[in-house]
């Protein structure tokens, strides 16, 4: 199950500077023999947070297909740790477990913190580490899916289209970490996740709560995309996942679902993604949850909608 590492990887905990990530140390937990891989730190950059991941692997013999689970929270927020609360962690754990694949949990940075691309740079960056060190984690390199909410749906959904061979891909792809290797994943599950930002412009936003102390909740596609106004349009587009499924571009297969009658990010923005992946050559299967709203709030059967996303990554995976 484990393979030498390549001599900068098996350096990366030693000397100074700081290394750009850690090398994962495994910790049994429990009677189950599931391994955990808590807060490893996969990225860093001067001035920010460690970017951190948790790796759960099933027992048994591996190498296992790995999902990369990427969290909510309008790009300002949210934690590698905590799915929507429609949903329990025990729930989305387990699932994937017993279906015989690693689940990775990533954090990235928020939009706060730095604009788009960040948030995509991460997500690969999380994807080299994962392959780079695939034998220690006990994970199969050649077969890795993204799932994401919300947020991290659109970002699992630019983790599907962009890839090394895309326009711009330098610009997307990122240099942290790792800092080099393949980025391409086997499939994807989006859960009401933005696909076209441009659109999106024209769709009003719910009023927000406001923050601790008074202050304005920031507007979080202006949070996201930086720039001025006159720059935006075209930050749009580039942040939207449709852009670059472009017609024989092939696409992994994708699953998406999402609430009829989501506020905050319509239904039509994961029809458009649809379309859009249908023109270029994937496979695309679009599962709207009737009459609920964001996070699948009113939904009757939550767990449904999580066996059937990690059955769709099971098969597309070879679980």
């Amino acid at each position: 199950m484990t393979q030498s590492l390549p001599v900068d990887l098996a350096a990366a905990d030693s000397g100074w500077p700081p290394p750009p990530y850690q090398k994962p140390v495994p910790v049994v937990t429990g009677v189950d023999g599931v391994r955990f891989f808590g807060g490893v730190t996969y990225a860093t950059t001067p001035g920010f947070r460690p970017r951190l991941l948790d790796v759960r692997v099933p027992a048994g013999v591996g190498p296992f297909p790995a999902v990369v689970w990427i969290h909510g929270g309008g790009w300002l927020d949210g934690d590698r740790r905590y799915p929507p609360p429609t949903v329990p962690a025990a729930l989305l754990h387990g699932t994937v477990l017993d279906a015989g694949m690693a689940l990775v949990s990533v954090d990235y940075r928020h939009s706060l913190e730095a604009p788009f691309p960040a948030q995509l740079h991460d997500v690969k960056a999380a994807i080299r580490y994962v392959r780079a060190f695939a034998g220690v984690l006990g994970i199969d390199p050649e077969r890795i899916g993204v799932w994401g909410e919300s947020a991290g749906g659109h970002l699992a959904a630019l983790a599907g289209v962009v890839g090394a061979h895309t326009p711009g891909a330098a610009l997307l792809e990122g240099a942290h970490g790792v800092g080099a290797g393949e980025t391409g994943v086997k499939a994807v599950v989006d859960w009401y996740g933005v696909s076209d930002l441009v659109s999106l412009a024209d769709h009003p936003m719910p009023a927000m709560p406001a923050m601790p102390g008074g202050a304005d909740f920031p507007d979080p596609y202006e949070a996201l995309l930086g720039g001025s106004e006159a720059e935006r349009p075209e930050l749009a587009r580039v942040a939207s996942p449709v852009t670059y499924a472009t017609p024989g571009s092939y696409p992994p297969p994708f699953l998406l679902v999402h609430g009829t009658a989501d506020g905050l990010v319509p239904y039509s923005q994961s029809e458009e993604l649809a379309q859009a992946l249908a023109l270029a050559g994937g496979e695309v299967t679009l599962t709207p949850v009737d009459n609920a709203d964001h996070i699948f709030l009113g939904s009757p059967d939550i767990e449904q909608i999580v066996t059937d996303s990690v059955t769709f990554l099971a098969h597309h995976l070879g679980a």
